[in-house]
């Protein structure tokens, strides 16, 4: 594949770097994991960031570090309370990848992050983005790292219009970012695009007039910065109907389920749920006959006490919130347990069923 970027030998590349980096030196947002470039530190944040905006992630990095301040104690800690760290984050599998690639670490590697693209990009859950960001900022190697802000950003500062919501076009910026990058201080070139994206050429209505680089920006000269970057539109959503019931037994402790190893919010502990495959005919009764039929339970719904809308990537939950009373009977087992209210906090839920027991709570 011949990539031509027809624009880069326009650019004073070294006037293009200094005018980049010291507005970000000056610019730059007091950000927790930027206090040190430990490697460690570093790849916990990438992975935190993608797809979670940065005023989320700065309260759960804190406390990740406090919980897990080195390799080794992420390396060893139990995955029940790697996830209660991460809880309210989402996209799960990034934790569990993250503490897998950590024992490999501490068993390959002695504990040291990888410092060669070939061996930190063959730890699982390190994409190209992620290995680009530890080595560039962590260990100062003129890598590329190329997130949704770098291809914005670069898409109209080079005029590139090539589709960046496919996977083939990363190539193109990794080249222009190669073409680019500061080889004195690859680090802060790497992190000043992604805060220029962050804060100035933004998706919608960028602050050209505040640019920094605006000199170098064809899109802004060619009047088409808000044309760019080219991004085709998802599929639309799936939607799912589900009904979901919190169920106290005669000592008023809670039923909790732990979901299943593979999937979807694995190994998080919720509510006990069934989908309703007919959302407007279903009556109580049919749901307990769904609860009884599916998951094995004898129990009485009493009333609805809410309704709730939580939405993933790709598809939508819409989930009618039951209370009611497990009848005895019932055995715990390591899927199902029953829970006080404090004890309950030692459990990984995900937001959706954070959601449920509050509305549960204003209902007592």
């Amino acid at each position: 594949m011949i990539i031509e970027l027809k624009n880069i030998e326009k650019i004073n590349i070294n006037d293009f770097q200094k005018d980049l980096i010291s507005w970000f030196i000056a610019e730059q947002r007091d950000l927790p994991w930027r206090k040190d470039q430990d490697p460690y530190k570093v790849w916990v944040s990438e992975i935190m960031l993608q797809q979670t905006r940065v005023d989320t992630v700065i309260p759960y990095f804190n406390r990740f570090i406090e919980w897990f301040p080195t390799i080794e104690n992420l390396a060893e800690a139990e995955e029940d309370r790697v996830l209660k760290a991460w809880e309210g984050l989402g996209y799960y599998s990034r934790v569990r990848n993250l503490q897998s690639a950590v024992r490999e670490v501490k068993e390959k590697y002695n504990g040291e992050v990888p410092n060669t693209p070939e061996e930190i990009s063959g730890l699982k859950g390190v994409g190209p983005y992620t290995a680009g960001a530890i080595l560039s900022i962590a260990y100062g190697l003129p890598e590329p790292a190329v997130d949704g802000n770098v291809m914005r950003v670069l898409s109209r500062i080079l005029s590139i219009w090539e589709d960046i919501a496919k996977s083939s076009s990363r190539k193109v910026f990794e080249k222009a970012v190669r073409a680019l990058i500061s080889h004195e201080d690859p680090s802060a070139f790497n992190q000043a695009l992604m805060e220029l994206g962050a804060l100035i050429c933004t998706p919608t209505s960028p602050s050209c007039l505040l640019c920094p680089v605006r000199d170098h920006c064809h899109a802004f000269d060619e009047g088409v910065q808000n044309e760019l970057p080219i991004k085709t539109k998802k599929n639309k959503t799936r939607e799912v109907h589900l009904a979901a019931a919190i169920l106290t037994n005669e000592n008023g402790n809670i039923l909790i389920h732990r979901r299943p190893a593979t999937g979807l919010l694995a190994n998080l502990w919720e509510f006990p749920n069934v989908e309703v495959y007919h959302p407007m005919q279903t009556e109580r009764e049919q749901m307990v006959e769904l609860f009884n039929q599916s998951l094995e339970l004898n129990i009485n719904l009493e009333k609805i006490i809410g309704q709730l809308e939580h939405v993933f990537s790709h598809l939508v939950w819409n989930i009618k919130v039951f209370n009611g009373k497990l009848n005895s009977g019932f055995q715990e087992s390591d899927e199902w347990k029953l829970v006080s209210l404090e004890e309950m906090k030692e459990y990984a839920f995900p937001v959706s069923s954070q959601k449920m027991l509050k509305l549960y709570l204003t209902h007592q």
